[in-house]
């Protein structure tokens, strides 16, 4: 038998960045081995068993001789099943079962085998085709369910294969199939929920209008069936669509994640995550012994929504303070860390008291004094401070119950929504920032200025109020997004007034 070397490009992740990994395969005259080194973890080590089967079930030879897999460099770690199809084919081009071998020589391999032979999508397709892209490989080899995924990358020759032996004879006879790019997927013209359902509650339209507009912080409070989750789950339908490099970016978060369906190509519809109040820390905020991101990951570029906050974990809610302000997300263990992007929308929603009948005119609040407190202090001071809207959402009105939807129908609203978005990108530009939830401190003296009048009522309302510096400049984004609203190019009193309404009761 044939006997000796090669390798083949594949990649390794990590966090959202990838790096290109080198499957070097020896065969060697000895007992019969098969190793894999190179810092493996338990998935690519059991590589070898399924990579041994795929080969025998696919009408091919394993040798029998000594087999060494080397996934360099060896520093560092790699994970998943994603390197099977290139351990496979780096054996078949070593002991001569590929007769032709100059298809694989500027193109990456990834994908899963199965004991049958056949090809699994893997994660992360996106990332592989967008570093080969970068370091200008020609092409990349991988399982068809992740074609439209990779085919996103422009400049790349993508190769589709559902098999290993239908691969290799497409290898052989230099008749690789090209991927063709799919068209990017369509903005979505229907949703779920519409505000023109929502009877009455005109003034939470309106915040969570402002809301969409600046990409602000929203905390909605009241008793049980006012509506609070219905209203939350309508906003994904006045946000503005998202931009081409916004998609690419939500898509890449998804494809490493595993949560993006097979043949969805490019994600265009903002995310909307909803995790239950029973999710862990590391559920919300990310981890793991490799880290994987989380649900403020996953909301990225769209919208969080924690309903019955008071109920979450006192960590994972505390925990979402840094990323909330900083946009980003750091995650260290032991095996690595990454950085995970976390710009998104936070909607909560909770009951004013345990009951859930506090200020209800209509029953009465049977809470203790005792257990208001405790279920007050469920949330602090300082991660209530990060809202940039609270508002009170009543009990609907039998009335209005009974009529037929006449309010404002989401459409409407986005319009709204867009034409304010549009005003801030040709503002903030040049300040790096897309919307002005993100305006830093060192921005709001020339897109935030105050005439006389209005900066002595600001000053007036923050003694009042007893607002920190954190709450005072988000009243001034608020107020920018309000006179954006509005098509005004300054911000008055107007502005500045309806902004601190929704901070009065924080």
């Amino acid at each position: 038998m044939h006997m000796g070397a090669s390798f083949i490009f594949s990649a390794a992740h990590e966090g959202l960045f990838s790096t290109r990994v080198c499957v070097e395969v020896d065969i060697s005259n000895g007992l019969p081995r098969f190793t894999i080194v190179g810092l493996p973890d338990t998935a690519i080590s059991e590589a070898r068993e399924r990579v041994r089967a795929a080969m025998k079930n696919s009408g091919f030879t394993f040798p029998r001789t000594r087999v060494t897999v080397n996934l360099a460099p060896a520093s560092i770690k790699k994970q998943g099943p994603m390197y099977d199809l290139a351990i496979a084919l780096s054996i078949l081009r070593a002991n001569g079962q590929l007769t032709n071998t100059d298809p694989l020589d500027n193109v990456f391999v990834i994908g899963e085998l199965a004991l049958n032979g056949a090809l699994r999508p893997v994660r992360g397709a996106l990332l592989a085709a967008t570093l080969a892209k970068e370091l200008g490989i020609t092409g990349i080899i991988l399982p068809a369910e992740n074609a439209d995924e990779a085919a996103q990358v422009g400049g790349l020759k993508v190769h589709p294969a559902t098999s290993l032996h239908e691969l290799v004879f497409n290898i052989n006879q230099d008749t690789l199939p090209t991927h063709k790019k799919s068209p990017r997927n369509k903005i979505p013209t229907t949703y779920d929920r519409d505000f023109h359902e929502v009877r009455g509650q005109e003034q939470a339209k309106r915040a969570l209008t402002i809301a969409a507009a600046g990409g602000h912080n929203i905390f909605m409070s009241g008793p049980p069936g006012s509506g609070k989750t219905m209203l939350a789950r309508a906003l994904p339908s006045i946000l503005p669509p998202m931009s081409a490099q916004e998609s690419l970016e939500v898509t890449k978060i998804h494809s490493i994640a595993g949560t993006l369906k097979a043949r969805e190509g490019l994600v265009s519809a903002r995310p909307f995550r909803s995790p239950h109040h029973t999710s862990s820390y590391v559920a919300i905020i990310g981890g793991g012994i490799y880290p994987r991101p989380g649900e403020i990951t996953l909301a990225h570029h769209g919208v969080l929504f924690l309903d019955e906050f008071s109920e979450f974990g006192r960590k994972a809610i505390e925990n979402l303070r840094q990323p909330l302000e900083d946009g980003e997300v750091n995650i260290s263990r032991a095996s690595g860390s990454a950085t995970y992007p976390t710009q998104f929308m936070l909607v909560a929603a909770s009951n004013p008291c345990p009951c859930g009948f506090a200020n209800d005119p209509t029953h009465t609040c049977e809470c203790r004094p005792a257990q208001l407190q405790r279920y007050k202090e469920r949330c602090s001071g300082p991660i209530m401070d990060r809202f940039d809207l609270f508002i009170e959402v009543p009990r609907v009105k039998t009335n209005d119950l009974a009529q037929t939807p006449t309010g404002t129908s989401s459409v409407e609203m986005r319009e709204q929504v867009c034409a304010a978005r549009l005003l801030q990108l040709e503002r903030n530009k040049c300040k790096g920032v897309l919307y002005n939830q993100q305006l830093r401190t060192k921005h709001l003296r020339d897109i935030c200025k105050l005439d006389k009048e209005g900066a002595e009522f600001l000053k007036k309302a923050t003694d009042a109020l007893h607002l920190s510096a954190r709450a005072f400049t988000r009243v001034l984004k608020v107020s920018r997004t309000i006179a954006d609203l509005a098509d005004e190019k300054n911000i008055n009193v107007a502005h500045l007034s309806e902004a601190i309404q929704y901070r009065a009761s924080l």
